[in-house]
């Protein structure tokens, strides 16, 4: 489905090499067989995934003690080795992301509590908290990315947890627009790479077909989170009065803390790397030493890549360059700056907008509810068909093409009444489908070194938040309640988006093309004497001809 998994296959001459899984010869031919390697021949093929054979890991990697070229599986096992790696580590990922979420979105619920009345602000004075919270965002990306490759993910994620918590809590305590600006400031500084962060740790436990389905699910937890801190804001923002005190104080001041608890749990929890999962929860590993061989193995297969870095190493001044320099990444980049403005002033402004147009507060806070159980179904089924289909451009435009026609009807649906079909276009809008997590993953595909897809998901992460940033300056205060003139810029934004999706397949389409134009020139010695380069395929990573970019 135009990716890196369309190849051609050749056969070539060879001394006892090993070969990639999943071939074997037949009559002269080649057919798709086991995961059994094949001695005696060499065979010449394209695609990240067929690479494994021709790029051993380092010896500082972390699994290559477990590195073992001629081992073999069967599909139970693996999907077992899997099931256990969503149980044991993906759904701890999913609870302090649903932290993550619980401290970013209670905010939004503090304004069904009248939160700007009690500030004495306004949402313009909104919007610029937003900003000053995205701008230190922004900031902090690429020095955690740093942080996290140097001294290892178990301990800089729970560590940034524990500090967002204990910021979310003091929100509690502000009285006025400048401690609403500098407690958005700190939480923008602390919540600042996390996410990133978190998709590069997901990938060393999970394979390029796989990693999008479980980044869905990832992020799926937003949309649980937005439920459940729904449920538990309309209970908490009862307490007004409690103590003396406004209900979104005690609303800032429990998230905050179960957040906290969250992140000191997550420093005895989370396993170092796939073959290093003992700790203080963990007295034994999470895996067999077969399934760790299994791990390790299927990983590097799919992208040997992976076996380059260990994962605590540098990050340099030139892994940075080489990546802003990747032309193949520019579009990727772009489409994080357009691509979910046409969506986001319509979800951030949910709860106010109910609110305006005259639900109370415990109606503002349950019909957040449906949108959210919406999202998580269109999402998890887009990446799941995704991946089904190994396609990433037209999922992602799918997405934009939900988006059009409802900010249209919003545009056009007359002021004034009509509460219900204002709500049901809200809803159907801030449900789409939400095609971040595949955009992730293909970035994710279209790298090939491990520290090169550091500094990218750093790039794409802060690129994202300068399109939040552009969002929350859209809906202004002249243009409430039903901010039609916000409206007609989110339709212009939401075209330009779908067009550079389009744009940057064909650009993909090009690259590849030109690829396999170079590599039919080469003669099948010359081919396996390309592949067997290993100095120059570190060097190159997804310049290198038989490398093919995914879309």
């Amino acid at each position: 489905m135009g990716s890196s998994r369309d190849f051609k296959t050749s056969l070539g001459p060879g001394k006892g090499s090993e070969e990639s899984i999943g071939q074997s010869l037949t009559n002269g031919g080649l057919i798709q067989s086991d995961s059994r390697p094949v001695k005696g021949v060499q065979l010449v093929q394209v695609g990240r995934e067929n690479l494994g054979h021709t790029l051993p890991p380092r010896d500082d990697y972390e699994g290559k003690h477990r590195w073992d070229p001629e081992a073999t599986w069967t599909p139970e096992e693996e999907k077992k080795v899997v099931r256990k790696t969503d149980i044991w580590l993906l759904s701890w990922l999913c609870i302090m992301f649903f932290g993550l979420q619980l401290d970013r979105g209670n905010l939004t619920n503090a304004f069904a509590d009248d939160f700007l009345k009690d500030m004495n602000m306004t949402s313009d004075d909104y919007n610029n908290g937003n900003t000053i919270q995205l701008v230190c965002f922004m900031a902090a990306e690429f020095p955690v990315q740093l942080l996290t490759k140097r001294y290892g993910f178990r301990y800089i994620l729970p560590a940034m947890m524990c500090a967002w918590g204990m910021v979310s809590w003091a929100q509690a305590f502000m009285v006025n627009r400048a401690g609403f600006f500098l407690t958005r400031a700190l939480i923008g500084a602390c919540e600042g790479g996390f996410i990133p962060g978190t998709i590069l740790y997901a990938t060393y436990f999970y394979t390029s077909l796989e990693l999008s389905l479980r980044l869905a699910i990832f992020w799926s937890t937003l949309n649980v989170a937005r439920v459940i801190s729904a449920l538990l804001a309309a209970g908490i923002l009862k307490m007004r009065g409690v103590g003396g005190h406004t209900g979104w104080f005690w609303l800032f001041i429990l998230e905050g803390v179960l957040t906290v608890i969250l992140g000191l749990i997550s420093f005895l929890y989370l396993p170092a790397s796939p073959t290093n999962t003992t700790g203080p929860l963990f007295r034994k590993p999470w895996y067999t030493e077969r399934e760790e061989v299994i791990m390790t193995n299927r990983l590097l297969r799919d992208d040997p890549g992976k076996g380059l870095t260990s994962i605590v190493e540098r990050i340099t001044w030139k892994n940075v360059k080489e990546t802003w320099m990747d032309p193949s990444l520019w579009g990727l980049f772009f489409i994080g700056l357009v691509a979910y403005i046409p969506a986001s002033p319509v979800q951030g402004y949910l709860t106010l907008t109910l609110r305006r147009i005259g639900f109370s507060t415990f109606d503002c806070n349950m019909l957040t509810i449906p949108s959210a159980v919406l999202q998580v179904i269109t999402m998890l089924a887009l990446a799941y068909s995704s991946d089904y289909f190994n396609e990433r451009t037209l999922h992602c435009l799918f997405g934009e093409l939900w988006i059009m026609p409802l900010l249209v009807a919003l545009l056009t649906l007359p002021d004034g009444g009509r509460e219900w079909p204002r709500f049901t276009l809200i809803t159907l809008t801030s449900g789409y489908p939400y095609f971040h997590p595949i955009v992730s993953a293909w970035i994710s595909e279209n790298t090939f070194d491990v520290r090169k897809r550091a500094v990218a998901a750093a790039t794409y992460n802060v690129i994202v938040q300068m399109g939040s940033l552009i969002s929350s300056q859209i809906y202004r205060a002249y243009d409430a309640p039903y901010y039609k003139q916000g409206n007609k810029v989110l339709v212009s934004i939401c075209a330009l988006s779908a067009v550079v999706f389009i744009l940057q397949r064909q650009y993909l389409v090009h690259l590849n093309k030109k690829k396999e134009e170079r590599w039919e020139q080469l003669s099948e010695p010359e081919r396996l004497a390309y592949q067997n380069d290993i100095h120059e395929r570190e060097k190159d990573g997804n310049k290198r001809l038989d490398f093919r970019f995914a879309y």
